[in-house]
């Protein structure tokens, strides 16, 4: 039985390995799995080496108290992979983790799969070379990426973004009735963000008009902690944790208040207009401003060259800023369609040539595989 060792770090790679893991059980029903993931790939079978909310962090001066767990947890990895010898070990985004995994795994002789390519295109582009002495191959979610990868002699697959298979394009406004004018919080799961943007968020529903019934969404990870801050909101709040419910609410809501990242994406996929918003320490932001070298945080801006999705950052994420950029998406109308539009451009960019990107990437893995047994 050939064992694939799968290594997530936070909980959009659990979700990315969840998928994964039943599409490579649907071509290759032999194949034994291992190695770290969240609650999703527990319902996969996975039993997790240990509980992945401790590598999930965020920014430059936040990891710094972690880093003497986050090194003992990376020996304690690569002993077990050491021990396990799988035939393939695939790593699931956080570079920060992962790519020096993948180091050490390569000095076992065993090859190293990474599912979503490093943002080099975003910041620090010297990086390519030491990526291409760490991993076999990159399954890469945009399509641009392939041939900043391959220019350094990394084989790229470009497997679709895992966006399109979110619940989210499900959802159904009826199944989740809202009073008032809907707005969808979405704070993150990551403590560090939960702590600094939560504040934030409930300041903004504050000032914004009685009638703007906010939905709370629970990331597993942080939920207790989201939990503890809701009454800061001061009116009445609902939770969505599931995501056919979270689905819903999105559908049946006027806008979200979205943490920059995946969940953007997500909203898209729903068709939900929002703003996204994000902050970290001072000195984090000031060495980030010197490292990133594109305009929009936002991938559908990305996407689309240009501020389809409003982004308020750092100093301009206040509740004033915030509730500005709001108030005409909660009312509806041009600026919420030019949003919709938007988002229809961006995710036609994001498919695979053939499929869905879970089965696309599980296309590449076991190719990958194959050409080992080889």
């Amino acid at each position: 039985m050939s064992l694939i060792y799968l290594v997530a770090g936070e909980a959009s790679g659990d979700i990315l390995g969840a998928r994964l893991m039943a599409a490579l059980r649907a071509r290759a029903p032999g194949l034994a799995f291992a190695g770290l993931g969240g609650e999703r790939m527990a319902a996969e079978g996975l039993e997790s080496l240990f509980p992945i909310e401790e590598l999930a962090l965020m920014g430059f001066l936040e990891v710094l108290p972690s880093l003497r767990r986050l090194a003992r947890r990376l020996e304690e990895t690569v002993q077990d992979i050491a021990r396990r010898a799988p035939r393939l070990v695939v790593t699931i985004d956080s570079p920060g983790f992962t790519l020096r995994l993948a180091a050490r795994v390569k000095a076992l002789g065993i090859p190293v799969v990474h599912y979503v390519a490093p943002q080099v295109w975003a910041w620090r582009p010297g990086r390519v070379k030491e990526i291409a002495r760490r991993v076999d191959r990159i399954l890469a979610l945009l399509p641009f990426e392939a041939p900043l990868f391959e220019q350094a002699g990394i084989p790229v697959s470009f497997v679709g973004h895992p966006i399109l298979e979110s619940e989210a394009a499900r959802g159904a406004a009826a199944r989740f009735p809202i009073e008032g004018r809907g707005l969808i919080v979405m704070p993150g799961s990551r403590r560090g963000e939960v702590r600094r943007l939560l504040p934030v968020f409930a300041e903004t529903v504050r000032v914004l008009p009685a009638d703007v019934a906010p939905v709370l969404a629970l990331a597993g990870p942080v939920e207790p902690l989201v939990r503890a801050q809701a009454e800061t909101f001061d009116r009445p709040l609902r939770f969505v944790r599931a995501p056919a419910e979270k689905a819903d609410a999105m559908a049946a809501a006027r806008a979200g208040l979205i943490k920059s990242g995946t969940s953007s994406l997500e909203a898209a996929v729903a068709g939900l207009p929002h703003v996204v918003a994000y902050r970290v320490h001072p000195i984090s932001a000031a060495l980030a401003r010197r490292l990133i070298r594109v305009r929009f945080v936002s991938l559908v801006n990305l996407l689309c060259g240009r501020e389809v999705v409003p982004e308020r950052l750092q100093q301009d994420c206040t509740p004033a800023g915030l509730a500005r950029a709001l108030t005409p998406l909660l009312a509806g109308g041009a600026e919420a369609e030019a949003q919709r539009a938007g988002f229809r451009e961006a995710l036609a960019r994001l498919a695979p040539p053939s499929g869905l990107p879970s089965e696309a990437a599980a296309e590449a893995v076991l190719a990958e595989l194959g050409r080992r047994r080889v």
